[in-house]
């Protein structure tokens, strides 16, 4: 597994860009990786745990902290810090961005919730 050769994280835009040693890159939008933190207060302790997380439309990335030299932790603006992003995790979310974000909105629908926090509409 090839570590990323740069990590930047674009404050304005709400994303995290990512450049792998092999070349892959990736724009991670800050939502998405805040509704696929690897955190067990996200995934829980299994598959059939994983909880669906609304209402973060809006979220940013306040900031990015090495950990070893195997990941990294994010802070969300909505205070979330305790997921470790390994390398093979923030591939994964690369690779597989576009199911990922589909299951994502279809769960939301299932449950009627909405990507929107309580009293704000996007854009």
């Amino acid at each position: 597994m090839a570590a990323p050769i740069e990590i930047r994280l674009r404050r304005e835009e709400k994303r995290l860009d990512i450049l792998f040693g092999d070349g892959a890159a990736f724009s991670l939008p800050a939502e998405y990786l805040r509704v696929e933190s690897p955190s067990a207060e996200v995934q829980g302790h299994g598959p059939e745990e994983k909880r669906v997380v609304a209402g973060r439309r809006f979220v940013g990335i306040l900031s990015v902290e090495p950990v070893g030299h195997y990941a990294i932790r994010l802070v969300f603006d909505d205070l979330h810090d305790s997921g470790i992003y390994t390398w093979i995790y923030l591939r994964q979310l690369g690779e597989e961005q576009a199911a990922r974000w589909a299951a994502y909105e279809a769960a939301l629908a299932a449950r009627g919730l909405s990507r929107d926090p309580p009293g704000r509409r996007g854009p």
